[in-house]
């Protein structure tokens, strides 16, 4: 139950305001069905050195997939992870967020995060990712909640499926942050179909891989 609050909640805070997060019980109950825990190492803050960015934009939609990540490295380092989400935001600004399956630190989430993402087919969407998107107990709270830290980062995800059947394959990210920093993540959906919900209507311009 708290990993799945907590997890909502922090994806929700990246992109929303007071308003949005009073929807948070909603995702949570969502996110709770659909965590899948396993192994995990314990981790200590990662330092970073870019300012956040402004906190304007709102969620619009939140596609929630059931599997394993068959690969998660922070930094580095390996996780298991719990859950993993797409967040598509009204500005167009998109995270792939993963919650790390961390015995120590519940709140322990991090997010590929980029623009501009193209789906080239039915079964293939690719999103630059410019940013990493780095939450833990041990960060800086906002309404009760702790705020991601951002590092510049430069690189891919793909994610692969037949969306309009909301089905995902496998969700693929690699990214390298300005720091020399690697992050990998192969994510393996168990074949049940992705729970969407769309929260507010976007620009029809601001591609998402569900429309």
């Amino acid at each position: 139950m708290v990993v799945g609050r907590n997890f909502a909640a922090s994806v929700a805070l990246w992109h929303t305001s007071l308003t949005m997060r009073l929807r948070r019980p909603v995702l949570a109950a969502t996110l709770i069905a659909l965590a899948s825990p396993c192994f995990a190492e314990t981790s200590a803050p990662i330092p970073v050195n870019n300012p956040p960015a402004p906190q304007n934009s709102f969620i619009d939609l939140l596609a929630l997939m059931s599997g394993h990540c068959k690969t998660l490295t922070v930094a580095g380092r390996a996780f298991a992870c719990k859950t993993v989400a797409y967040a598509h935001g009204d500005k167009g600004r998109v995270n792939f967020a993963v919650a790390v399956d961390d015995p120590s630190d519940e709140n322990h989430v991090v997010s590929f995060s980029g623009e501009n993402g193209k789906r080239a087919d039915d079964n293939s969407y690719e999103l630059p990712i410019d940013r990493m998107l780095l939450n833990s107990k041990n960060r800086p709270k906002v309404d009760g909640l702790p705020v991601p830290a951002e590092q510049t980062s430069t690189g891919l995800c793909r994610q692969t499926g037949n969306f309009a059947a909301k089905k995902v394959n496998d969700v693929t990210c690699s990214a390298t942050d300005s720091e020399g920093r690697s992050y990998e993540l192969l994510f393996i959906s168990d074949g049940t179909p992705v729970s969407v919900r769309r929260i507010r209507q976007s620009s029809p311009s601001i591609q998402d891989p569900f429309k």
